[in-house]
């Protein structure tokens, strides 16, 4: 009998605290832009060779939301060097993108990566319509899947309950990453 109440007292608590959890129901996390620059800023420069005929350094990344269609536009400082020329032509590049939740990652990534605008100075626009059409498999390539932002252990903990991220909402100055008590 003395060994049967502390188990049983202790299997009431558990099964309190798991309802308590069941009620604390979704929760928003904020994730601030300039948290959302920084963690892209980590990943540049990024410099490739691609089809082995040009060498591309992509730098200074400026990231911009779009709430409207809850997307990211993201720009760049662009260096592409020809192999068969010796120098670089300069200019700017944006793509932009869905945001997702990639659960293997814990991270928020970039789906649909797009082009929006590819600009090289001096650069004729014959030439530069055949670079956007490289750029174009260059960004699924690479940035299909990037991660914008990486979730802390402690993100998915609670009031004593565990949260996984369902839900992105876009605003004009950073995330709102909703979380949902796993049951």
């Amino acid at each position: 009998m003395t060994r049967v109440l502390p188990r049983l007292c202790l299997a009431v608590v558990a099964c309190m605290l798991a309802a308590c959890a069941g009620l604390l129901g979704p929760r928003n996390m904020e994730v601030p832009l300039s948290t959302l620059q920084a963690s892209l800023e980590k990943r540049f420069p990024f410099n490739s060779r691609y089809l082995e005929l040009f060498d591309i350094q992509l730098s200074a990344p400026r990231l911009r939301l779009q709430p409207d269609g809850n997307r990211v536009l993201t720009s760049f400082d662009a260096a592409i060097a020809p192999a068969w020329l010796k120098r670089s032509w300069q200019g700017n590049f944006a793509l932009s993108g869905v945001l997702a939740i990639d659960p293997a990652k814990n991270a928020v990534i970039l789906t649909e990566p797009r082009v929006e605008t590819l600009n090289i100075n001096g650069l004729d626009a014959k030439y530069a319509s055949q670079l956007t059409k490289i750029g174009g498999l260059l960004v699924e390539q690479v940035f299909r899947g990037m991660p914008i932002y990486t979730f802390q252990p402690e993100d998915f903990r609670y009031g004593g309950a565990s949260f996984l991220p369902t839900k992105i909402n876009t605003q004009g100055n950073g995330l709102v990453v909703t979380f949902e008590p796993v049951k």
